[in-house]
């Protein structure tokens, strides 16, 4: 990986792709440190303490700091990523999406522009929401400071608009990662966010009790859970598609050997992501009743995380997510009359609704293993952790390094192709 990126900043045109990316990444990182109109940052910097376990810190995780600080880019990538998966299940609810997308180049530029309106709608709704939470207090309890003085409306707007306009300046910064940088602008942004907190993240467990001790078995966590992460992305079960051949005019085509590769975890982060936010949602409507019977028992397994019902909870919700996440992306249906459509077929299978049957049984026997996986993964950092009893790190879990490791993998796969594609151009001329 070292020798791929060495060989890139060699190469006039990579390296000012690598420059551009690393430019924009680092205006991000500043733009995170840049409090919103009408934030007091002193008041912020006494009150940050003590919002940092739970959800709020998770999402805090993925904006980079951003969020606890009530900076311009507070609420970082997140609306962004919302939208586009908002914008991917409606395509089964909504036939004029599915239409779109089938389109090709066109109808994907019109998907895309639907969900910039709808990041902007999400960024305006979730601003409007930190804003209330640091105003009413609930996004940092207990703390006597108020993190915006002036509460008159006047002020109120400028901040929300400030966090609204940052939500556009990073969606616009990660399109021009993508366009003129080196990889996928969105992922890159969110790699830059989660690996800026990693060295506080790991300092807080190695100044706790037993620091040394837990220091090496995080790591060593840490080492496997990135081991099994690349050992379980990278693999693929491929099926074999033969094309048989046609004559188009005076030319002959087909006739190749092809595959059709299908990851063992073909939904992503998406699940955790998913299984994560729904498991907030008891402990917001346990706030609007603290003294019942049921917000108690709630508070109790569902507060902190650790709890055997808590887990078992999770681990249910990212498996069942797995799957309807999977069902939503991969349309065995499309993918066989494709395969009809251009001459092709899988050896043994006939074409049409059997391919369609064989590539849904084989889907749903990787979902399997991929869901076991993504639970294991994300569940096990977190395990750990809490062994340790240090909850202020309780955010930092298999998550963050499925994506750290993802991002990764794809920007360096990324640079190697362009490498090649370079040293082929060379070879030619």
């Amino acid at each position: 990986m070292l020798s791929a990126f060495a060989q890139a900043f060699r190469t006039p045109d990579l390296r000012r792709k690598l420059l551009f990316t690393l430019g924009i990444m680092a205006i991000y990182r500043l733009g995170t440190a840049i409090p919103a109109p009408g934030v007091s940052y002193a008041n912020v910097q006494e009150c940050v303490s003590s919002a940092e376990a739970g959800f709020l810190g998770m999402i805090n995780l993925f904006s980079g700091g951003g969020l606890l600080q009530l900076s311009v880019f507070a609420l970082g990538i997140m609306p962004y990523i919302t939208a586009s998966i908002i914008v991917q299940l409606l395509r089964v609810v909504i036939p004029k999406f599915e239409e779109l997308h089938k389109e090709g180049q066109a109808g994907t530029a019109k998907l895309t522009q639907y969900t910039r309106y709808l990041t902007i709608g999400l960024g305006l709704l979730q601003s409007v929401t930190v804003v209330t939470m640091a105003t009413t207090g609930t996004m940092y309890p207990g703390c006597p400071f108020p993190v915006i003085p002036q509460d008159d409306p006047y002020s109120l707007f400028l901040t929300v608009i400030a966090m609204t306009a940052g939500t556009g300046l990073i969606m616009w910064l990660g399109e021009l990662i993508t366009e003129r940088g080196v990889g996928n602008g969105m992922s890159l942004l969110i790699f830059t966010s989660i690996v800026a907190s990693f060295p506080a993240q790991i300092g807080t467990v190695g100044m706790s009790n037993n620091g040394a001790r837990n220091l090496l078995i995080l790591l060593a966590v840490l080492l496997i859970v990135t081991l099994a992460v690349v050992f379980v992305e990278q693999c693929q079960r491929r099926i074999p598609v033969q094309y048989a051949k046609r004559m188009v005019g005076r030319r002959l085509y087909g006739g190749s050997t092809t595959y059709i590769p299908l990851k063992i975890n073909q939904s992503g982060v998406i699940p955790v992501i998913f299984a994560s936010s729904i498991l907030q949602v008891p402990m917001m409507a346990a706030q609007f009743a603290p003294n019942a019977a049921w917000s108690q028992w709630l508070a109790i397994n569902f507060a902190s995380g650790t709890s055997w019902v808590y887990m078992v909870t999770y681990a249910v919700l990212i498996i069942a997510f797995a799957f309807f996440y999977t069902s939503i992306t991969f349309n065995p249906d499309e993918v066989a009359d494709n395969m009809k459509r251009y001459g092709g077929f899988i050896p043994g299978i006939r074409a049409g609704q059997p391919t369609a049957d064989y590539l849904r049984y084989v889907v749903t026997r990787l979902n399997w293993p991929g869901a076991l996986y993504l639970a294991v993964v994300a569940m096990l950092p977190v395990i750990v952790i809490s062994g340790m009893g240090v909850q202020s790190a309780m955010q930092f879990g298999g998550t963050t390094i499925m994506i750290m490791v993802g991002v990764g993998l794809q920007t360096v796969k990324e640079i190697d192709s362009q490498l090649q594609q370079r040293h082929y151009e060379g070879f030619l001329q």
